[in-house]
């Protein structure tokens, strides 16, 4: 492979291990490999061999063609038109970044379910673009207008609802990881 057709494997691998809830020792422990060669796959500092990865693969439940599929590009570049992205999991969510990156960004545009609550593993932030939202985390509310930010550390759960006609949120977290809360 040229260097534009790199595919950054180690992506793939750290999140099917994520979603598998393992640690890179179990990850070693079932692939025979060590822990610091595991890190630095998922870190893009080593590459594997085939034979690595298909020893990767198994000790993740998958093969090493799925993850190979499910592998980065080394680099990208991606433009989302304001009337593309789509509606992704309700009419008022756009994705504002496509494909399988670390990354994860959508617009929120309108109501959002104020009784949903939400936790994520990884850091999130929520900007309001345009109206206001209110955001009740860690017991506390927090009256969020145009322009204001809001940063929630992994772990933390919350639930949020617009309180003005139009508003529009930007919430960016790390992808895979965000889950609503469980009862």
């Amino acid at each position: 492979m040229d260097d534009k057709e790199t595919l950054r494997v180690g992506s793939a691998i750290r999140r099917r291990r994520r979603a598998l809830d393992l640690t890179l020792a179990a990850v070693a422990a079932r692939s025979g490999l060590s822990v610091p060669f595991l890190s630095q796959i998922e870190n893009e500092r080593a590459r594997p061999s085939m034979r690595s990865l298909q020893r990767v693969a198994d000790a993740l439940e998958t093969s090493a063609v799925e993850l190979l599929s499910a592998a980065d590009s080394a680099r990208t570049v991606d433009v989302v038109r304001a009337d593309e992205g789509g509606p992704s999991t309700a009419p008022s969510v756009r994705t504002l970044v496509r494909g399988h990156h670390q990354l994860h960004a959508v617009e929120v545009t309108g109501e959002q379910d104020a009784g949903r609550e939400y936790q994520h593993r990884n850091d999130e932030l929520m900007y309001v673009a345009e109206g206001a939202v209110e955001v009740e985390a860690e017991g506390r509310a927090y009256r969020l207008e145009k322009g204001d930010t809001l940063h929630l550390s992994g772990g933390v759960r919350h639930r949020w609802r617009a309180t003005l006609p139009g508003t529009r949120l930007l919430v960016v977290a790390v992808a895979d990881h965000a889950e609503v809360a469980g009862p």
